[in-house]
Order: C-alpha cells, then sequence, then structure tokens
C-alpha cells in the first residue's frame, strides 16, 4: 500500500471518529456549550453527514489507490 494510500485511510478513520461522536451525542442528547451559547443539534446531524460521507469518500479512494 502506497503512502496516500495509507494517509487516507487514516483520515478516513479520523473522520469515521468524528462522525461516532456526533451520533453518541445525538443518542445521548449531549448539551454543548461554547461560552454562554447552546450548540443545537442539528449542528450534529449535519456535521454526522459530512464526516460519515468524507471518511467513506476517503476509503473508497484508498482501496482505488492501494
Amino acid at each position: 500500500m502506497s503512502s496516500q494510500a495509507s494517509g487516507l485511510r487514516v483520515a478516513s478513520v479520523i473522520f469515521a471518529l468524528f462522525a461516532i461522536g456526533h451520533v453518541v451525542r445525538l443518542v445521548n442528547q449531549a448539551q454543548v456549550t461554547v461560552a454562554t451559547y447552546q450548540i443545537p443539534m442539528w449542528v450534529s446531524v449535519v456535521a454526522l453527514i459530512i464526516a460519515a460521507v468524507l471518511s467513506i469518500w476517503m476509503w473508497r479512494l484508498s482501496s482505488a489507490r492501494g
């Protein structure tokens, strides 16, 4: 496996971990507060979708290269 493919796999796993973190937040209904502002749950839904798509995309790219 080339170093590019390895880098894409590592990035894919990192994005997958972010997606899992957002799933955990959504399931547990955990509130996130920055200073005095509460981050709404829909932000985690959007971030989950983006992180999952990036993770799948990078994994597929790494498989095509390797």
